[in-house]
């Protein structure tokens, strides 16, 4: 059941209430209602175009709704500057690697590490502590032998490995992943999972993934997208029970 706005759930981190998105006339979100509570792992699927990457942007003041409103916490966030919703605790990947190719692994996570010390006002100066920061993070991803690589010597899932400790560099309560194992190996797809499953059940994550086996694996639920509308959501069994989540998306007729 969806509650009205201004009585959101003290267990509420993320929620999207009636928003739409157009560009002219084409409608990339279509009034999407969707609740997200603190510490869930919510997956979210769709076909190409059905709006999940525009989602993402809404949710990170990229793009501001045409109609609608999004709340963080139970507070109104609707129209705040995208530095402003990472102040407010949100961080995210890309589809494509947002890595600086020419520093070195260490010098993107002191960058990470410094956005940080901004966003909470207590810049001064790079002490150890941010060293020892960036080393301990390092040493979580199994990069710790490439410190002092570019990160363009990375392999491609080494990259992604990086960018999701960028990412939590910030500390983020809500932690948006786009296709976090996109063009990976067998391999490199379990080391993603890993990662995502240990991660703190105090940072929320909403995953945006093509790979079937991954999504049901790692969400606790899973909104479906189509054309910019949900039209499902629930367990992983529900989603893959649902008729019309079986006709649309996953390309199974109606038995």
């Amino acid at each position: 059941m969806q509650s009205k706005p201004g009585s959101e759930s003290a267990m509420e981190a993320l929620r999207l209430n009636g928003v739409s998105v157009y560009f002219g006339k084409l409608s990339a979100l279509n009034e999407v209602l969707l609740s997200i509570e603190r510490g869930e792992r919510r997956g979210l699927i769709g076909p190409n175009g059905a709006g999940k990457t525009t989602l993402f942007n809404v949710v990170c003041g990229y793009l501001k709704p045409s109609t609608g409103d999004v709340y963080l916490f139970g507070k109104k966030t609707t129209g705040m500057s995208p530095h402003k919703y990472v102040k407010a605790g949100i961080a995210r990947t890309f589809q494509k690697s947002n890595i600086f190719l020419k520093l070195t692994v260490l010098e993107n996570l002191l960058l990470a590490l410094d956005q940080k010390a901004l966003r909470l006002g207590s810049f001064t100066m790079r002490g150890p502590s941010t060293l020892g920061r960036a080393e301990a993070l390092l040493s979580q991803f199994g990069l710790q032998d490439k410190t002092h690589w570019p990160a363009s010597a990375l392999s491609y899932g080494e990259q992604r490995v990086l960018e999701i400790a960028l990412a939590l560099a910030l500390e983020p309560k809500i932690l948006l992943l786009d296709e976090p194992t996109a063009g990976l190996s067998g391999a490199e797809v379990s080391i993603i999972g890993d990662i995502i499953r240990s991660l703190s059940s105090d940072i929320t994550v909403v995953i945006i993934e093509h790979d079937m086996d991954v999504i049901f694996d790692l969400s606790d639920k899973i909104s479906v997208l189509h054309y910019g509308k949900v039209i499902a959501e629930g367990t992983g069994d529900q989603i893959r029970s649902n008729p019309k989540v079986r006709e649309i998306y996953l390309g199974r007729s109606k038995e």
